[in-house]
């Protein structure tokens, strides 16, 4: 007798303000499915009304913040970064683990495109500081690209995808800024994820991730 599917693990993501059907502007909960996605590990989405939260989400995660997430042990766990540790172990293969020198490569870029992105000083530096961390990446994928790790996907890449993404929407949008063209393999690796299977089927439309920062940006 064929051994019964696994049940899908659940995971509740963020959904796109002005479309409850549609996933949101979320990178942290894209993160969570771009793993999902290549691990081909079956799961349920529901998606959450962030300026509503419904009763039953906020019972599981009481500080009302996604990516909340469930396999077979019926327990909700919160924090996109312990969540794609537990996939990575309930599910190794195909491995995504990212050496630990690699690990946190590029962590400093979403922190530096949020100051710059609301920044309304243009001599305060910020726009300077998020250049340095997008050249180093940079830097790092000429020597040792395509990905992060070389040849293979890793976790750090797909931490990394849905904030490029956001940035280079972002940006673009509220400054008209665009990421130098000198920077010839990051433009290239992002190219690379962007057309992945897993991102193309989990990221959200580009009006949802400029909808998302509007207020950010306007505050």
């Amino acid at each position: 007798m064929a051994a019964a599917s696994p049940k899908p693990v659940e995971v509740c993501v963020k959904a796109a303000t002005g479309a409850p059907d549609t996933v949101g502007d979320c990178p942290f909960c894209q993160r969570v499915l771009l793993t999902l996605e290549e691990k081909k590990v079956p799961y349920e989405l529901k998606l959450i009304n962030l300026d509503n939260k419904p009763d039953w989400f906020l019972a599981i995660s009481p500080e009302g913040k996604v990516p909340v997430f469930k396999s077979n042990d019926d327990k909700w766990v919160p924090d996109s970064d312990v969540i794609t540790q537990i996939i990575e172990e309930k599910y190794p293969n195909p491995s995504l683990v990212t050496p630990p020198e690699y690990s946190s490569l590029g962590s400093k870029i979403f922190s530096s495109f949020v100051k710059f992105l609301k920044s309304k000083d243009p001599n305060d530096g910020s726009e300077h500081a998020l250049l340095d961390e997008l050249r180093a990446l940079d830097e790092h994928l000429k020597a040792h690209g395509p990905y992060v790790n070389g040849e293979k996907i890793s976790a750090v890449d797909l931490n990394l995808a849905p904030k490029l993404f956001h940035l280079e929407i972002a940006l673009d949008h509220f400054k008209g800024w665009k990421i130098p063209e000198d920077l010839t393999y990051l433009h290239a690796y992002m190219k690379l994820l962007f057309n992945r299977e897993s991102f193309v089927k989990t990221k959200p439309a580009k009006e949802h991730v400029i909808a998302g920062w509007a207020p950010k940006v306007n505050a």
